[in-house]
């Protein structure tokens, strides 16, 4: 059970899903951190998967992979964004999670017996895994985010989980309501009542909330605190104002002036360290949403954009956020055009050069056969006009693809992904990967984590990361294949990145003397980039990006 003495945030969503519980978990986290606490970050997700990793990115958004290789929810790229560190495996919990372990304890005759149940057994093992991560981190204060809406059948025994805890550490635990306060057109008028509901089916789970961060289009009015404060019983300092914002960077600095951190401080009885130091932090977000500064075209080609009359930008979020930081490094302004791959397929050349409008093109990962013929005709343009172009896992694979085809003149060249029979299998399915197929062992199965990447010397991908050894994050089972890599070489294709022994490739691309940039990488560079580090191969993306524009 939870250890006395430390401390419990638990953040959950009131009214409506996407009212951006996860930036303010995050926020709440860098505050913490900032102020000298130790702090480790929680994400729950009540689906029963057992990770991400099988979800469908156009219905659930990007998979999240932690330095470890497990899959997450996109939420944990957000915390360790904020955080700039790497989150651990105890970080990411799910209900799939917490009933495989208990059935197998089950199975196992770990409860001697007992009539396994929901409570006290499952609640139980939702606790131990709180506060295993908390020991695990050696954290003063954990925050954890509770995933859905309050009124979730499926989210209902962490709820009381927490509720347990509070009730046996009342001095240690705070909820923070994270509501929608809508203003309807019609009305015009900011209305309080959808969240004075959530705030009472809350109540009926036996937890009331500390605070009130109050989601909304404009900035919430003291009319409309006092209103949430007599009718939720929260103190009116405790209701918490969160208008739009341009950027999600901005909300802990919005905070820090509402004084959340020192209020959290003072119900948790805990002393401040020093003043949060959020100066670098500041910087960033103004450079970050400097609407002054030039702009770069990009556009980026995929295919997980199709959510009815959406665009669902969140298949494709780390991709996003990397791309940001590196223009805020290079006082730029990205002005990003999603180009669905498949509107690229066909005979009609004419789509296919309104790319050359852009001075970057991104082909991001991906899996399956739907729409690579478009990517592949956009990589080959991007060559062919010397656009800058940057390839992400499947974008390194197609660039192979590519290359095989048109400058090798291997016109049956593919993936094996997409076309198993095909005579030049430049792209294959890795040998450790090949029985996981056969036995449909899908979920968590990939090359996934860190690995190491050796990178040549005299190759751009050794400029721009100044450093012979680096480790990336993975999320693939296809492989260029080793029977063409040297004919490739010959042929003009660097491999300027392999595995430490030479027998994956890790990184392709061209010399700077044949092409601005054109590099793509196995593994998935935007994991890793962090607003006050932005990652190297983007940065260097963009600054060709840049140059070209100038010439244009």
């Amino acid at each position: 059970m939870a250890k006395e003495g430390h401390k419990y945030i638990f953040v959950l969503g009131g009214v409506m899903s996407g009212v951006g519980k996860g930036v303010v978990t995050s926020s709440i986290g860098l505050l913490l951190q900032q102020k000298g606490y130790p702090v480790n970050l929680v994400k729950v997700d009540p689906y029963l998967n057992v990770d991400a990793g099988t979800m469908n990115p156009t219905e659930h958004g990007e998979v999240f992979v932690l330095r470890s290789g497990m899959e997450t929810d996109q939420d944990m790229g957000n915390y360790e964004r904020f955080l700039g560190r790497d989150l651990t495996n105890e970080d990411y919990m799910t209900s799939g999670m917490v009933y495989q372990s208990v059935i197998a304890r089950e199975r196992a005759l770990g409860y001697d017996g007992k009539c396994v149940e929901a409570i006290p057994h499952v609640r139980d093992e939702i606790l131990r895994r709180i506060e295993d991560a908390a020991s695990y981190n050696g954290s003063k204060v954990s925050v954890i985010e509770i995933g859905g809406t309050i009124g979730d059948f499926q989210n209902a025994l962490f709820i009381e989980a927490a509720r347990v805890l509070k009730m046996k550490y009342p001095d240690d635990v705070l909820f923070v309501m994270v509501s929608y306060l809508p203003t309807p057109g019609t009305l015009g008028e900011m209305k309080t009542k959808p969240t004075q509901t959530a705030v009472r089916d809350l109540n009926s789970f036996g937890v009331q909330p500390d605070f009130i961060v109050a989601r909304s289009k404009e900035p919430v009015d003291e009319k409309r605190k006092e209103k949430l404060s007599i009718s939720c019983n929260v103190p009116h300092d405790h209701i918490i104002s969160a208008p739009d914002i341009k950027s999600i960077y901005e909300a802990p600095l919005n905070f820090e002036k509402d004084k959340l951190g020192d209020q959290l401080l003072d119900a948790l009885k805990l002393p401040e360290k020093r003043r949060a130091s959020l100066a670098a932090w500041k910087k960033f977000a103004l450079a970050a949403t400097n609407v002054k500064v030039p702009e770069i075209n990009v556009a980026i080609v995929g295919k997980y954009f199709d959510t009815g009359d959406f665009v669902l930008a969140d298949a494709y979020l780390s991709v996003i956020e990397a791309i940001k930081f590196s223009a805020a490094k290079l006082n730029r302004r990205v002005n990003i055009t999603w180009v669905n791959s498949k509107n690229l397929e066909g005979s009609n050349a004419k789509i296919v050069a309104e790319l050359g409008k852009y001075q970057g093109i991104i082909v991001p990962g991906g899996f399956g056969e739907s729409g690579i013929e478009g990517k592949i005709k956009a990589i080959q343009f991007a060559r062919e006009k010397k656009i800058p172009y940057f390839g992400l896992c499947y974008g390194m694979q197609l660039m192979v693809v590519e290359y095989a085809r048109n400058v090798l003149k291997l016109k049956d060249a593919n993936t094996t992904e997409v076309k198993k029979s095909t005579a030049d299998p430049v792209v294959d399915v890795m040998l450790e990967q090949k029985k996981h197929l056969a036995d449909n062992k899908y979920g968590g199965t990939m090359r996934l984590g860190a690995y190491p990447c050796y990178l040549k010397k005299g190759t751009l991908a050794r400029a721009a990361y100044k450093k012979e050894l680096v480790e990336e994050r993975h999320r693939h089972r296809y492989e260029i294949n080793s029977k063409y890599v040297k004919t490739l070489e010959d042929a003009g294709l660097v491999f300027s990145g392999t595995s430490p022994d030479g027998v994956l490739m890790e990184i392709a691309e061209l010399s700077r003397s044949v092409h601005p940039f054109m590099l793509g990488t196995q593994f998935h560079p935007e994991f890793q980039a962090r607003p006050l580090t932005p990652h190297p191969l983007f940065t260097e993306f963009l600054r060709s990006a840049i140059s070209r524009k100038r010439k244009k």
